[in-house]
């Protein structure tokens, strides 16, 4: 007859070698997966915050040229600006269109330690930004529609009149010449004797 064994005389039951491996295995790849997302997002808002700075330089350097009251050379000019404590390096390329007098302005930016790859220059842009520019330009004027001050105050005798006197200039503006009429009032007279009437004051407000 076969004796059974007890429970407290078996082997003690545990993880094998082979188990142990294949979970650490399943473990580390989680970890990679999870490491490589972690960083791909963070990799993807560090572009978009410089693409967004690079937006701005674009955008600065368009407003620059439209600022400017002579037109942009035409073909391709470059420079480098600070933003963000970081330099950029912009391209500009100038071109005509279709319609006379309008001109397209386009502006590539991208960050100055970027290495374009193959080592063109042309290549690795973040943004490119289009704006036009046309050749109706004004040039500046000293007076505005109503008047330039200074020049009022130089055709004045080089001051201001004092508001105790009458002025000296034109109040039609400076480089006018209508003068300044003051209405003379004549006193009412009594019928038939041609003296002057009595004059009548408005009492003043107690």
């Amino acid at each position: 007859m076969t004796r059974r064994k007890r429970p407290e005389d078996r082997p003690a039951q545990g993880f094998t070698l082979i188990e142990v491996l294949v979970a650490l295995v399943i473990v580390a790849l989680g970890m990679s997966a999870l490491l490589g997302t972690l960083t791909s997002a963070a990799n993807g808002a560090a572009y978009l915050r410089d693409k967004i700075f690079a937006q701005w330089v674009a955008l600065n350097q368009i407003a620059t040229v439209r600022l400017q009251q002579q037109l942009p050379s035409l073909g391709n000019s470059s420079g480098e600006v600070e933003l963000a404590n970081r330099k950029w390096t912009w391209q500009q390329t100038v071109t005509k269109l279709d319609v006379p007098g309008v001109m397209r302005i386009d502006v590539s930016v991208r960050p100055s330690d970027v290495v374009p790859a193959k080592g063109s220059k042309d290549q690795n842009w973040f943004v490119t930004i289009t704006g036009v520019k046309g050749d109706a330009l004004a040039q500046p004027v000293g007076r505005s529609d109503y008047g330039d001050i200074s020049a009022a105050n130089e055709e004045c005798g080089g001051q201001y009149p004092d508001p105790n006197e009458q002025p000296k200039c034109s109040p039609n503006g400076p480089g006018t010449s209508t003068p300044i009429t003051t209405p003379t009032v004549t006193p009412p007279t009594v019928p038939g004797t041609g003296a002057p009437g009595p004059t009548t004051s408005s009492p003043s407000p107690q």
